[in-house]
C-alpha cells in the first residue's frame, strides 16, 4: 500500500524514487538559501554559493578554461559556462582569449581576490557543518551523491526510463491521437447540434 503523508491537512505525493528529482531540488534550495544567508550576514548579499567553487579553483590552479573549471568542480561544461557568465556580469571574473583563439580563459578580478580569505573561512565552516549533518544520517550524503553520479555515468537516467517503459513513446503517441479523435468527434457533435438548432430556428421564422 502506498504511504501518504499530509501537509496542512492535504495529502501529498509519496516521497519515494518517483519524486527523487523534486526532492533533490528542494534539498539544494534549502542548502543554497542558508549558505546565501551566511554570505549576506558577512556583507556579501549578492554573492551566490555556486561562485565559491569556481573562485577556489581559480585560486588553486590559476586562470583556467571553462572546461578545466567544469572538470575541477565536477559539473557540466554548460553549468560552468552559465556560472562564469553570471560571475562576469557581477565583476568577479573576466574572460580573455587563450593561446588557442577558440578557447576563453577565466581570470579572477581584484574584487574576487579580495573575497578569498572570507570565502576560505566560510568554506571551512560549511564543510564542518556538512560533516556534522552527515553524522546525523544513516549514510553519508556526500558518498551517496558520488555513487549516484557514478551510476548515472554508466547508465544515464534517460536510458533507465526507456528500459523501464520501452513502449512509453508509442503509448504517448497513441494517447495524443485518441485525444485528437475525441476532440474532433466532440466538435463534430457540437457543430451538428448547432446546425440543427439553426435549421429549427429558421423553420420557426418561416
Amino acid at each position: 500500500m502506498q504511504q501518504r503523508c499530509y501537509v496542512d491537512g492535504m495529502p501529498s505525493l509519496d516521497s519515494g524514487p518517483g519524486l527523487l528529482g523534486t526532492r533533490l531540488r528542494h534539498l539544494l534550495e534549502l542548502l543554497d538559501a542558508d549558505v546565501a544567508a551566511v554570505y549576506a550576514e558577512l556583507g556579501e548579499a549578492g554573492f551566490r554559493p555556486r561562485f565559491t567553487p569556481v573562485l577556489r579553483a581559480l585560486a588553486a590552479f590559476g586562470p583556467s578554461s571553462i572546461r578545466e573549471l567544469a572538470d575541477a568542480i565536477g559539473v557540466t561544461h554548460s553549468a560552468a559556462s552559465q556560472t562564469v557568465a553570471h560571475m562576469a556580469g557581477e565583476g568577479f571574473v573576466v574572460l580573455m582569449p587563450g593561446a588557442d583563439a577558440r578557447r576563453r580563459i577565466v581570470h579572477p578580478t581584484a574584487k574576487a581576490e579580495a573575497l578569498l580569505p572570507m570565502l576560505e573561512a566560510e568554506w571551512a565552516a560549511t564543510a564542518a557543518a556538512a560533516a556534522e549533518l552527515e553524522a546525523e544520517l544513516s549514510f553519508p550524503l556526500s558518498r551517496l551523491v558520488d555513487e549516484v553520479l557514478e551510476a548515472l555515468s554508466r547508465r544515464p537516467m534517460r536510458q533507465r526510463i526507456a528500459d523501464a517503459a520501452p513502449d512509453l513513446a508509442a503509448r504517448a503517441r497513441a494517447g495524443r491521437e485518441d485525444g485528437r479523435e475525441g476532440v474532433e468527434a466532440e466538435t463534430g457533435d457540437v457543430g451538428a447540434g448547432a446546425g440543427a438548432g439553426r435549421a429549427a430556428e429558421g423553420g420557426r421564422r418561416d
